[in-house]
């Protein structure tokens, strides 16, 4: 899920204006404006608000997108509904606590060059680095127990070749005190098809040296390169053409086949290999969930690949952002103050204004117009912006395909700031929990998520505290709240059931020491909350669309000077793919030869 933030480096291969608009400098809380020119008041030269390019929303895809276009010199104002940036991944404080509202696992902040995940990408190109802690494992709770699992060339992968001789049950015993959780919680049987699988994933995709699947075709084309008209042809094709035939005459025959491998669900793969063991079958539909929302019959072959090449090769780890997720966004803020771009908050964009035919601007609840010299792009969901478009102007075939694209469900969350005393001093930032396989990873009520930063940036807590965030990834079903008053009895007490999970998760997860009594801060937040913070349409995560039965829409609309980023566009969900949207947008909306300026400056 948007959790995992694996690079989609493979996928991308293929396939009302508040008084304050216009104060001087940034600050999430007491400044709700970034102005362009800091020695200057004014919006423009004229004194009108406008910009070259109005951008609706502050989630990651909106602000790389903006950052984008600020280095290229074009005059943007990021018009943000909240009164903080980064959408989903947004952090806020309580108490002394600093909470991450969304994601919260990464990796590749610190790659650079043609290899680095499209946010590291944007962040290079803006000028940004975001220090990091790194780490190689988390904690998982199943129904047969619980193990610590670990990233990179793995102990039990070793463990299993050196015991697979030995007499069962010395074996066994062994196994048990190793702790191999294939061995131990599944059967000889799962450990065998688990090495079937990497086997085959090395022959289909990964080149002679078995670092990355499709690794020189896939590395040789960076996602910054790509733009969503023919100039691609220029700033991708023809520009890395050596290294991509290069790449390809290495792969042959079976490489290109395996290529076409990646465009279709993991599932397929799977079959094809016969793995029936239950353990390694429920395995890999909770890596495709964590992934992207999806099991593994929805999601592509090319993003499970790539997982499985990153979690392991030699030397990989995970990484989060030393003080917390909402580093990432100051990062992206940075950048747009350092090439001149504009954010004005608590400004929501009522509609989007269309004349003859072409979006030229945009009206806010207060009833300011802000017009939009180049172009509008939103970076709310494809839902959301359908509503803020004039019903008369869009095609019918238009409307049909955004109502008729299936929603993930939305969110249940826990944040909670508690004492660290008398909690073990091994505890570790993520845990994973599931209740019952039967049911499937994507059943509500079953899989929690639980994120504890504190571990590794102890800023985020006061001295001795922790903070956390457990919340349950999409599958909390919108209709169970919808009309509900959120103020009345009836909410609050469907609030309490509803979040029983995510405390005995968190009971289960940080162990006996913890007395959820003594929070000293408790936040749960419901499918009404993800609405109303976020402004998404029924608090959903995203569009569920499956691999081989759907594809993410472009990023160009039905009316001119209109675009969309983020998740509701290619290449989806995933905090490395909004980035990648923002990307193409703000590529899309500059000549061929400043996009190829821009490559030649980062060195890609």
């Amino acid at each position: 899920m948007g959790l995992y933030t694996i690079s989609t480096n493979v996928v991308l291969q293929f396939q009302s204006l508040s008084p304050n608009l216009f104060l001087k400098s940034y600050s999430t809380r007491k400044r709700p404006f970034l102005a362009r020119n800091t020695t200057s008041t004014q919006p423009s030269s004229n004194g009108k608000p406008e910009a070259d390019v109005v951008v609706i929303g502050s989630g990651i895809a909106g602000l790389s997108c903006a950052g984008l276009l600020s280095r290229y010199q074009q005059d943007v104002l990021v018009l943000e509904s909240h009164s903080l940036p980064g959408g989903a991944a947004h952090s806020f404080e309580k108490k002394g606590y600093k909470f991450d509202s969304g994601p919260s696992l990464f990796s590749g902040f610190q790659s650079r060059g043609p290899q680095a995940n499209p946010l590291a990408q944007v962040l290079d190109a803006l000028g940004e680095s975001i220090p990091c802690a790194t780490y190689d494992s988390w904690m998982i709770y199943l129904p047969e127990g619980d193990f610590l699992s670990r990233i990179g060339p793995t102990e039990f992968f070793k463990d299993l070749e050196k015991y697979a001789s030995l007499d069962a049950a010395r074996e066994w015993r062994k196994l048990l005190k190793r702790k191999i959780f294939l061995e131990k919680y599944a059967s000889l049987d799962a450990a065998g098809e688990w090495r079937k699988l990497l086997a085959s994933i090395e022959d289909y995709f990964f080149n002679k040296d078995a670092i990355l699947p499709m690794s020189a075709a896939a590395m040789a084309l960076p996602p910054l390169s790509i733009r969503g008209d023919w100039g691609v042809l220029s700033t991708a094709a023809t520009r890395y053409a050596p290294s991509l035939l290069k790449s390809f005459a290495q792969m042959g025959p079976q490489g290109a086949l395996g290529a076409m491998k990646l465009l279709r669900p993991f599932s397929e793969i799977v079959d094809s290999l016969e793995l029936k063991e239950p353990f390694i079958r429920n395995w890999i539909d909770l890596l495709a969930f964590l992934l992207a929302g999806v099991k593994s019959n929805g999601i592509l072959s090319a993003e499970m690949v790539y997982m499985f090449a990153e979690w392991y090769k030699p030397g990989c780890s995970l990484e989060y952002p030393i003080h917390g997720t909402g580093a990432v966004v100051d990062a992206l803020v940075r950048g747009l103050q350092k090439f001149g771009g504009r954010i004005s908050f608590k400004s929501h964009v009522e509609n989007i204004v269309v004349e003859n035919g072409q979006a030229v601007g945009v009206k806010l609840r207060s009833g300011q117009f802000v017009r939009a010299k180049k172009a509008v792009v939103s970076n709310a969901s494809m839902w959301d912006t359908l509503d803020l478009l004039p019903k008369e102007v869009i095609p019918k075939s238009y409307q049909d395909r955004i109502k008729t694209t299936p929603q993930c469900e939305s969110f249940m969350h826990l944040h909670l700031g508690f004492d660290a005393e008398g909690i073990s001093e091994d505890l570790k930032i993520h845990h994973i929990v599931v209740n019952d396989w039967e049911r499937g990873v994507d059943a509500d009520q079953n899989v929690v998520l639980i994120s504890i930063p504190s571990v590794l940036s102890p800023d985020l807590a006061p001295p001795g505290k922790h903070v956390l965030h457990a919340y349950m990834p999409g599958t909390e079903p919108f209709g169970l709240w919808e009309g509900l008053d959120r103020k009345s009895a009836e909410y609050k007490e469907l609030k309490a059931k509803r979040s029983e999970v995510l405390w005995r998760a968190v009971e289960r997860a940080v162990g006996p020491g913890f007395d959820r009594e003594k929070c000293e801060v408790k936040l749960v937040g419901t499918p009404l909350t993800h609405r109303r913070f976020l402004r998404r349409n029924r608090g959903t995560y995203g569009p569920a669309i499956q691999a081989g039965k759907g594809t993410f829409p472009g990023h160009s609309t039905p009316i001119p000077q209109l675009y969309c980023c983020g998740d509701s566009t290619f290449p989806g969900i995933g905090v490395p793919a909004v980035a990648a949207s923002g990307a193409i947008v703000a590529n899309s909306l500059v000549s061929v030869s400043q996009h190829s300026e821009l490559l030649d400056a980062v060195g890609i």
